[in-house]
Formats: structure tokens, sequence, C-alpha cells
């Protein structure tokens, strides 16, 4: 039997299929361990024979946990409860989390300044510009959110610029309440028109000219999401 087998769930909790379509059961003596402790499912794997099961929804995989012997499992567990017991893996979580929490900081801090550089406000616009990269850094960059801000497939000034147009796409327009057709590349071909849309709006305010604040997409969504920022009705020139 191969060491590990990634398998696709099925309607029946303990039938998997296989890549090559092939359906099984898992032996006598196995049970699953669920996902969340991702130092458990790697000691559990490299003990011996496992299977990973993987549910597909869209383009994203779900792990719906690890299959593998009882025994190995149970004695995974009490070595790595008994390790995290003591007095010097506190410490080192205690240092991870720092680490961590400084990298997240710098992070925000970086993406942040991209998006700043990417809006280019005007001057007349600055406590907009303020107020949006508050929002898009405060919805895009928690770790684990899965947003175009935590990939590392593209440059960071090019995730600023996707984020922007990603919460406006959510915030500006009717793109939550359109009915899409399900054809391939409908909904792409619907993104890029709202993104043509978004980049138009943000133009506006990348020029020291005033307008109706609560007559734009952008200014309305900020200041019904802020309470506090008040933008004011300035006049036309």
């Amino acid at each position: 039997m191969p060491e590990s087998l990634t398998l696709a769930p099925t309607e029946d909790p303990r039938r998997f299929k296989a890549p090559d379509g092939t359906l099984l059961s898992p032996p006598a003596g196995w049970v699953c361990l669920p996902p969340g402790d991702a130092g458990l499912t790697r000691r559990v794997k490299a003990a011996g024979p496992s299977w990973v099961v993987v549910e597909k929804r869209g383009r994203k995989l779900f792990s719906q946990g690890l299959w593998a012997p009882a025994l190995h499992i149970e004695a995974a567990r009490a070595k790595l409860e008994a390790e995290r017991s003591t007095d010097a893996y506190a410490k080192r979580r205690e240092g991870d989390v720092a680490r961590r929490e400084r990298a997240q900081e710098q992070y925000v801090d970086e993406f942040s300044a991209e998006l700043l550089g990417f809006l280019r406000f005007s001057p007349r616009w600055q406590l907009l510009a303020g107020a949006l990269t508050v929002a898009v850094a405060k919805h895009a960059t928690p770790v684990g959110s899965g947003t175009v801000a935590r990939t590392e497939r593209i440059p960071v000034a090019q995730r600023a610029e996707a984020a922007v147009i990603a919460w406006m796409r959510h915030q500006t327009t009717a793109y939550d309440r359109m009915v899409i057709p399900r054809v391939k590349g409908k909904r792409r071909e619907v993104r890029g028109e709202l993104a043509g849309i978004s980049r138009a709006i943000l133009d506006l305010h990348r020029v020291d000219r005033a307008h109706a604040a609560a007559a734009c997409p952008l200014c309305a969504a900020l200041m019904s999401s802020e309470p506090e920022l008040e933008m004011g009705e300035p006049e036309l020139d």
C-alpha cells in the first residue's frame, strides 16, 4: 500500500474515490483524524500509511481529514501532548506568536503603503484615500482570509491594486446581487466590466476637482461603513 494517498469524498462517509476512479474503504483499525492540528497531522503521516481526503469546491480544495491507523494517531497525539505541556514549548510558542504578529504588522504597513501608491488621490481626496486604505487593508490582510492580499504569486503592488478593485466590486457595484449566467467566462467578463467602472471612479479622485460625495459610489460606500468620515458636499468648480 502506498505511504499516502489523496482521495475524494463520496456520499458514503466510509468510501472514497482514488484519482483513477477506484472506490476505496479504510482498512480495519483506521480512523479519521479531523483537520485543524497541522503538527499532529504531519506526525501521523510520517508514522506510516495514510489517506488524505480532500473535497474540491470550485477551484478551492478543502481537507476532510486524514485516515490512518488508530494506533498511529493515538501514539502521535500522546507524544505531542507531552511535548506541548513543557515550559520550553510554551516559551517557544510565545516567541512564535510574537514573531508572527510582528511580521503581520510589517506586512499591513507595507500593503497599506502600496494601496496609497496605487490610489494616488489628489490632495482634495486624501481623507478618502486614507479611509479606503484602512477599509481594504482591514478586509484583505488578515492571515487566512484567502484574499488576493495573502497570495505570494504576484508582487505586493499588484496585490494592492487587485484588492482595491475587489473591494469596490463588492462595495460600490451591484455584483453581489447580480444573477450571472452559468456560462464559461461570463463571470470573468462581468468582473472585467465592473473593474473598468471602478477604475473610472478612482480616476475621479486623482484630479483636484470636487464632486458631490453622496452621488459618488465610492464616497457613499465609505461614508456608510465609516459614519465618522465627513467629506461634506463640495461644490462643483
